[in-house]
C-alpha cells in the first residue's frame, strides 16, 4: 500500500519528467527490478547474504568488504543497470 501512496504523491510524475529530460538529452533511464537484491549483494565478490536487518547500517562480507550499506546498494544498482544496457 505504501508504494501506491508514494505514486499518488508525485513520485510517478517525477519519474516521467526525469525520463523525458533524459530522453531530451539523448540519455536513457534504466529501471532495475524491484526485487534485485541490491542491499544483500556484496559489490566486491557478488555473494548474497540470506539475512540482512534494516538496523545493520554497515555491510560486512566474508570477503573482507566493509562499507556503508547504502553505498554498497548504489554500486550494485549502477552495475546492474550497466549490465542491462549491454545485454
Amino acid at each position: 500500500h505504501f508504494g501506491k501512496s508514494v505514486q499518488d504523491n508525485g513520485y510517478g510524475m517525477f519519474r516521467e519528467m526525469l525520463d523525458y529530460k533524459l530522453a531530451w538529452k539523448g540519455k536513457k533511464m534504466v529501471k532495475v527490478d524491484r526485487f534485485f537484491p541490491s542491499s544483500k549483494k556484496c559489490c566486491k565478490c557478488g555473494r548474497i547474504k540470506k539475512e540482512l536487518k534494516l538496523s545493520e547500517r554497515v555491510y560486512h562480507c566474508v570477503c573482507g568488504n566493509k562499507m556503508d550499506r547504502d553505498r554498497n546498494a548504489a554500486i550494485n544498482i549502477r552495475e546492474e543497470a550497466r549490465r542491462m544496457l549491454t545485454a
